[in-house]
């Protein structure tokens, strides 16, 4: 796992930092997994932050408290929609990294629309 990853291991939270077409940056905490070199954050479709990342799908990531205080250095990314098998093992990661909170959740926000995955590729 690269160095920039190690951070992010033992962490609930990221801030995901998106931009609005007119380069406005807006910061979000949210839930993440890690695997194989890529950090996975799981949202609904109907959310600012898909809207931002269909335009922009430039992101700078950093470990945060639950209120979305940075507790490290901000980290450059390039986000990715994921389908499939890698969407589906991503949600299952975030299952048993969250447990029963994630199903909560899940119940609490499913009116915002339809699961969707980014992968978020670390940039040096």
């Amino acid at each position: 796992m690269g160095n920039q990853l190690e951070q992010f291991i033992e962490q609930k939270y990221i801030n995901l930092e998106t931009y609005k077409k007119d380069g406005t940056s807006i910061r979000t905490p949210v839930w993440f997994v890690i695997d194989k070199d890529l950090i996975y954050v799981i949202t609904r479709d109907s959310t600012g932050k898909v809207k931002r990342l269909k335009h922009n799908q430039d992101v700078r990531i950093v470990p945060c408290s639950f209120k979305g205080e940075p507790k490290n250095e901000w980290i450059k990314g390039k986000a990715e929609k994921i389908t499939g098998e890698e969407a589906d093992k991503a949600i299952k990661l975030r299952k048993k990294k969250y447990g029963m909170l994630a199903r909560l959740t899940g119940i609490f926000t499913s009116q915002k629309g339809n699961l969707v995955v980014y992968s978020i590729e670390l940039i040096d």
